[in-house]
């Protein structure tokens, strides 16, 4: 029987899980480890110097789920070290995230920080989200075609230090054109903080944020694509080198 591992960035608790083991359970046994708590924007950030707790909350059978104290990230070392040590998982599913994590958001996520982890374990791994933050979301889409991408990921892995990261737009399945590859779009988030005071008349600051796009017209740009109507499918890789810049480098630096 195939060994799922899953996790998410939003909690045990989350609609999204709940959503996943539901959409993964015809596809092998499920074990979930995912934090206590949203640790949403965490990316693949680690917990250092304070203890880090793993309580199991339910075992039946083909499903078990525990609860992490830690980041995402934690969730899958604390798997790999304590529940898989000797007999890794085939696959690790991330999500499904509730909001976007396509474009630059994908470098803050807590969804993909699980995905990267994994990947560095040598399991084939997938972040899903949902672009809602809606608490009653309605996940019918990711469902329909989550299924279609998971048939496509398990007959075709990904290469080996590579990872996806899917988005979802807030759609019925009917209202869904369809999926597409994509690339990482480009953007920037502005207005970033609003500031706002105390009962005690002191600042504080809140972040809110607008996303910024820097390539509207760009046809393969993964938030472009989304807006459209697609699930869009972005590869990402571990070895985030940039060997063109390096040669050019090394021909004019002197060295």
């Amino acid at each position: 029987m195939r060994k799922i591992l899953i996790t998410n960035d939003d909690g045990v608790k989350s609609k999204g899980i709940s959503q996943l083991i539901e959409m993964m359970r015809p596809f092998g046994e499920i074990t979930v480890v995912a934090p206590f708590e949203a640790q949403s924007r965490m990316s693949a950030a680690l917990t250092i110097g304070k203890p880090l707790r793993l309580t199991e909350l339910k075992s039946d059978d083909g499903l078990k789920v525990y609860a992490c104290s830690g980041t995402p990230a934690d969730c899958v070392k604390m798997a790999m070290n304590q529940i898989f040590k000797n007999d890794p998982p085939d696959m690790l599913v991330s999500g499904i995230n509730h909001g976007s994590n396509a474009s630059v958001a994908s470098l803050y996520s807590g969804t993909l920080g699980a995905a990267i982890e994994g990947t560095i374990y040598g399991i084939p791994s997938i972040g899903l989200s949902l672009c809602s933050h809606k608490p009653d979301a309605d996940f019918s889409g990711v469902l329909y075609y989550g299924k279609i991408i998971i048939d496509n990921f398990l007959q075709n892995p990904v290469s080996p230090n590579v990872y996806l990261n899917i988005n979802f737009p807030d759609l019925k399945p009917d209202k869904i054109k369809g999926i597409k590859f994509a690339q990482q779009g480009k953007g920037q988030w502005i207005k970033e903080f609003e500031q706002r005071e105390d009962p005690y008349g002191f600042k504080y600051y809140w972040m809110t944020g607008e996303f910024y796009n820097l390539e509207p017209d760009n046809e393969k740009s993964d938030n472009n694509i989304i807006d459209k109507g697609y699930v869009s499918i972005v590869a990402h890789k571990i070895d985030n080198t940039d060997y063109e810049e390096v040669r050019r480098l090394e021909s004019i630096w002197k060295l």
